[in-house]
This record gives C-alpha cells, sequence and structure tokens, in this order.
C-alpha cells in the first residue's frame, strides 16, 4: 500500500462531510481534520476553529504543524479570496482552483464574458450597475426573466421572475438595497431557459479531465419546484436526462472548451469544474459555473464513486490525472436535504434534533450533517440546511422509498423538506 496522508477539509456542511465520508472509505487515509467542522464532522474527523476572514497565515500555520499533505477546499467564499494562492506560496498542497480561476463562479459577469470568448452555449444576458437600464433589459426579454447577484450569495442571488413586478424588485432590492452587499453591486439579466436541469461535475489538473457521473439538484424551496431558491433542497445521481451522447456534447462544448479559453489565458485550473446545465431542445445551455464540489450533488455523486477519493485528490495536485479513470457503481443514489423554519431567508435556529439514531446507517444510507452543532448530548439546528439523508439502491425508485424512509425518522421543530425528489427522473426511466 502506497503512503498514508493527512488531509485538512475547509468547510462546515453536507459538503464536506459527504468529503470527509468518502476519505473515511480510502486505506490510505491517516487522519482527516476539519474547520470549522459540524456536529456529524466531529463524529468523522478532527475539528478545529479557525478565524481566517480572507487571511490565511494562521491556518496555514495550523497545517504545517499538523503535517497535512493535502488540503481540500469546501466552500467558495475562501476559493474567490485566494486560499490557494497563500496556501501554494507557503508550499503546501491544496485542493481546488486559484483566485483568478475563482472568479468563474464569484462573478457572473466574469463567467459570462468567458462563455462568450469560449463560444460555450448560455442564456443571452446583459449585466447592469444601474437599476433602470437593467428593467429596460428585462422589459425587452419579458417574463420570466432571470436576475442574478453577480457575486457570491450562498446560492440565494439568483431570482426566476415570474412576472415584471418580480423582475422590478429583485433588480431594486440587488442595485438599491445591496441586499447581498457588494455581491449586488453589478448584476446579470438574463433570459429564461425552458428544459430540464443538470449538473455535470469534473475533476481537473489544468490538463486531463475527468467528468464525472451526471446529477440534477433541486433548487426551489417546494414541491413543483415553487417557492424561492435555495442553496439545494435535494439531489440524486445518475441523471436520465443526461444520455451517454449528451455528456460527449457537454464534454465537447461546455467543458473541454472552457478549460482551454483558461489554459488561453495562462491561467491554472485546478480541482472541480461544476456546470449547471438546461437540458433544452435545442441542446445543453449553462445556467452558471461553479468552482467546486456541488452542494448537495457531493452527497449523491460520491456515495457512487468506486475510485479512492485520495488518489484523485493527490493526482490533480501533482498533474497525474491523465493516468486515471473514473468507475462508478451500477446504482442510484438520493438525497433529501431537511431544512430548518425560515429557509432561506430568516432560518430559525436552536431546535433539538432527535430520531438521528433511528435511521440505519450502512453501506447504503446515511445522513450528512449540514447546519449542525453540539450541545451537551443534542444536536442543535444551526443553519438553513440542516441534514441530508441519502440512499443508495439498485434503482432510482428504490432509492426514493429509502431516502423517504430514513428522512421521516428524523424530527426536529419546524423541519421543512421536499417531498418530490427525483420525480422528474421517474418518467424518463
Amino acid at each position: 500500500m502506497r503512503d498514508r496522508k493527512k488531509i485538512l477539509v475547509i468547510g462546515g456542511g453536507g459538503r464536506e462531510h459527504a468529503i470527509i465520508w468518502k476519505l473515511r472509505q480510502s486505506p490510505r487515509l491517516l487522519e482527516v481534520y476539519c474547520t470549522p467542522g459540524n456536529a456529524g464532522i466531529a463524529q468523522d474527523a478532527v475539528t478545529f476553529t479557525t478565524e481566517y476572514g480572507g487571511e490565511y497565515s494562521k491556518l496555514i500555520q495550523r497545517a504545517a504543524n499538523l503535517g497535512i499533505d493535502y488540503t481540500i477546499v469546501g466552500p467558495e467564499a475562501p476559493l474567490a479570496e485566494g486560499i490557494v494562492d497563500a496556501f501554494e506560496a507557503a508550499g503546501m498542497k491544496i485542493f481546488g482552483p486559484c483566485r483568478a480561476a475563482a472568479q468563474l463562479e464569484a462573478s457572473k459577469s466574469f463567467a459570462k464574458e468567458i462563455m462568450s470568448t469560449a463560444r460555450i452555449p448560455t442564456a443571452e444576458s446583459q449585466t447592469f450597475e444601474e437599476a433602470r437600464p437593467a428593467l429596460r433589459c428585462a422589459r425587452s426579454l419579458g417574463a420570466p426573466v432571470v436576475i442574478k447577484a453577480d457575486g457570491l450569495a450562498a446560492g440565494k442571488g439568483v431570482v426566476v421572475a415570474r412576472t415584471m413586478e418580480q423582475a422590478e424588485e429583485a433588480i431594486r432590492r440587488n442595485l438599491d438595497a445591496r441586499e447581498f452587499g457588494e455581491s449586488s453591486r453589478r448584476i446579470v439579466v438574463e433570459e429564461c431557459l425552458v428544459g430540464e436541469e443538470a449538473s455535470i461535475l469534473a475533476f481537473t489538473d489544468g490538463n486531463a479531465l475527468l467528468p464525472m457521473s451526471s446529477a440534477q439538484d433541486h433548487k426551489p424551496l417546494c414541491d413543483n419546484d415553487l417557492g424561492p431558491n435555495t442553496g439545494g433542497m435535494g439531489a440524486y445521481s445518475p441523471a436520465p436526462v443526461v444520455t451517454p451522447d449528451l455528456m460527449h456534447e457537454i464534454r465537447e462544448t461546455v467543458l473541454l472548451p472552457l478549460q482551454s479559453e483558461f489554459q488561453r489565458r495562462g491561467i491554472v485550473y485546478k480541482g472541480v469544474i461544476y456546470a449547471g446545465l438546461m437540458i433544452t431542445d435545442e441542446g445543453p445551455r449553462v445556467l452558471e459555473f461553479n468552482c467546486r464540489f456541488g452542494d448537495p450533488e457531493t452527497q449523491v455523486i460520491l456515495p457512487r464513486l468506486e475510485n479512492d477519493l485520495i488518489d484523485l485528490v493527490e493526482a490533480v495536485c501533482e498533474g497525474t490525472l491523465h493516468e486515471h479513470s473514473l468507475q462508478w457503481k451500477e446504482a442510484s443514489a438520493v438525497c433529501v436535504v431537511m431544512a430548518a423554519r425560515g429557509y432561506p431567508d430568516k432560518p430559525e435556529k436552536g431546535a433539538v434534533i432527535t430520531g438521528l439514531e433511528d435511521v440505519k446507517f450502512d453501506d447504503r444510507a446515511v445522513v450528512f450533517h449540514a447546519g449542525t452543532t453540539q450541545r451537551g448530548s443534542d444536536v442543535i439546528v444551526s443553519g438553513g440546511r440542516v441534514l441530508g439523508v441519502t440512499a443508495l439502491a439498485r434503482t432510482l425508485p428504490h432509492a426514493i422509498d429509502a431516502a423517504y424512509t430514513e428522512t421521516v425518522k428524523i424530527r426536529f421543530d419546524g423541519a421543512h423538506y421536499r417531498r418530490d425528489i427525483g420525480r422528474k427522473a421517474l418518467s424518463r426511466l
């Protein structure tokens, strides 16, 4: 067996819990650490708090003192702030794109400019810093129309306005009221694409590119895609809407042109590329790019991945990804997200979570913690998205049944979850 590794994971949500859960399956893992973690992660990793706030010298020193071999960055904000640049300048190996590459997610107008230059298919759009011309553009496109805060907004900066009144409200909340602070200084007004969404993630070391199995997220808060957009209320993998031919088209028209454009600009993009797509009658169109593992897509993709995650992290960091290929379990995975009352606007915190001990934990079911903390012997709600209940089964219908069978065992005051995760796929089977 090759040498064992110490891994540090940055973040404290469901995505990071899923990454740690997968790392723990590797015989190459010596120890896994996480900052800041959550109540569930604390059961699977050594957790510690670090106040870095965009300045990473203390965290880098902590990682060096621990003898960390590889650091994996979960959330988008540290990537946009330049955590990868800081770690690499200190000689530390880290999994994720540099600050220049992370602007792909940190600025939607930058992403649109990249897509235009690389001729990547996407929606018609314009960028604005003043409300009056933005309103004129929205009216010219007509409702429904999409309004996007340019910067990071924790998955809540996109409004699909069904009426012009909703569009005007979203434009003014951003440009006049600065709802998301500096992220609202600029907005993108975009045509509303019609079709079915899909998420395609890919590992890359800047040269080789390995697309992962498809997934489908469920952004709106309520069943039948109603309610406000969220960070994601559930997911399943694979997504039947992404056929083998369509996956090839996505690789050739989206992923490879994006990588080539970064190479042309002299920007090394390594880590994970996430393409959020709308599958239209005219083909795949990019809704957004993210520069890290998706949440909750990670909770259904990693349970299906046969590869050792440490091998892949090492290959990305060392530039040897071309020596690998991905293998997938012949199974479906479904994740149901349980959210706090008031999410996404004003999630209520402090409720006690019960029933976790009743969930059938095995290689077919797992609960990934997101917004939780430990208070004495109790697990407490501490965030908007609280838990992700993931089940793996031979078929998608069986995985859906298993996920909901376990979800109903868990209780906390104000718990909310969608009852239709995976339903779109059933008509395609």
